[in-house]
């Protein structure tokens, strides 16, 4: 990244390019990962003062929480210890921001056969579900709060930050689907009401 580009982006965004870049918007990415990819978009950046060549964690802890909060677009969910993923909001951005990162390696980390077999599974799953049966005969209003939760795979019991994780895997990864990313919207929008 040139130097002006760098300085374009603030740090609460170069960590969330960073966590796109290393697979976020479908895994959890652990900080210390986030760490050196943030350093190689921005070189120096994330480091010590004192010890130039070394990254300080503790700086791109802070920035990472900063990309949570509301005021700075809420980009990502997570914490140190359970890795970042990114939101809604932070894919988009970063989707629209990665592309003028010239001269800067853009290359994703590819799917793992675990990984890519599970998009697979998944992806069948979904398209078997009743709700997806109701959206192709066009009957969304006859579609249940119960059966939207099934679609993600959650229920009562899945609450807070693992409710909103499975729901943003989903939309994440499928988001660009013909078949599904309709029907993930809708149910995401008639699961957010009836909290």
């Amino acid at each position: 990244m040139t130097s002006s580009k760098a300085k374009a982006l603030s740090n609460h965004e170069i960590v969330t390019l960073a966590v796109y870049l290393l697979g976020g918007d479908s895994k959890r990415i652990d900080t210390e990962d986030i760490a050196v990819k943030a350093n190689e978009l921005a070189p120096g950046r994330f480091a010590w003062r004192k010890y130039p060549n070394q990254i300080n964690i503790e700086n791109v802890r802070t920035f990472l929480s900063d990309a949570k909060k509301p005021k700075n677009g809420a980009y990502l969910i997570g914490a140190g210890k359970d890795g970042w993923i990114l939101t809604g909001a932070g894919l988009t951005f970063a989707t629209s921001r990665v592309k003028g990162l010239g001269g800067v390696d853009l290359s994703r980390k590819a799917l793992s056969p675990k990984e890519r077999n599970w998009e697979r599974r998944e992806r069948e799953r979904m398209l078997s579900s009743d709700a997806f049966a109701k959206f192709s005969a066009n009957q969304i209003d006859t579609i249940s709060t119960q059966e939207a939760e099934s679609f993600f795979r959650v229920d009562a019991y899945v609450t807070g930050e693992a409710r909103k994780e499975k729901i943003l895997r989903a939309r994440n990864r499928f988001r660009e689907d013909s078949e599904l990313g309709p029907l993930i919207k809708l149910l995401e929008s008639k699961l957010s009401k009836g909290e």
